[in-house]
């Protein structure tokens, strides 16, 4: 049987060679419950080995439920981690896919839009052209209308001339017929005599 030092180092070596779970654990946090070590005039104290063992043995318990749980949460991740790897490798073709038919439609996009432009500047020359000879039509007729005012102007003040002059002449002659009509007489201005009455 070991003594107490010689069974604490056994203790804390087996601590130190805990295995992963694919390993046979040796000491289980039974065994440290159920420990019992053999009296010695100078050996320690069996309430404070106890003490010592029990707490020991719920540390290890919950350690090796922690080492499990850790195990478990291991294994999904690394299931996770499978799925995102594929999932990227999915992505990166997506990817490099999408890439090309990106590229592909901007050279379409290119090749229709220089199409669209030249056949977009043909119809506009098409359309300046006439909107050119229009514009010359419509001055021509500006001009023509600008001319034909100003005969028009040209006429009517000839005729208002023309019918001023008249008029002119017709009041003359009224005036004078007027003038032959009439005796001159003086009128006769009568002097009234006023009495101031004092």
């Amino acid at each position: 049987m070991l003594n107490p030092e010689e069974q604490a180092l056994t203790t804390r070596e087996a601590r130190l060679r805990i295995a992963p779970p694919e390993r046979e654990i040796r000491v289980t946090p039974v065994d440290m419950r159920q420990a019992r070590f053999a009296s010695a005039l100078r050996g320690f104290d069996k309430g404070e080995v106890a003490t010592f063992l029990q707490e020991a043995a719920e540390g290890f318990e919950q350690a090796l439920r922690e080492n499990e749980r850790l195990r478990i949460e291991m294994a999904r991740l690394e299931t996770s981690l499978s799925y995102f790897r594929e999932l990227e490798a999915h992505l990166k073709s997506a990817t490099l896919n999408a890439q090309r038919t990106v590229e592909d439609i901007r050279q379409n996009a290119e090749r229709d839009a220089a199409r669209i432009v030249l056949d977009a500047e043909a119809r506009a020359d098409l359309v300046m052209q006439r909107a050119y000879a229009k514009a010359e039509d419509v001055e021509r007729e500006v001009d023509g209308l600008r001319i034909k005012r100003r005969e028009a102007e040209i006429s009517l003040e000839a005729t208002i001339s023309a019918l001023q002059n008249t008029l002119e002449f017709i009041r003359e002659q009224e005036r004078r017929e007027r003038d032959d009509r009439v005796v001159q007489h003086r009128p006769k201005i009568v002097v009234m005599a006023t009495s101031a009455a004092g």
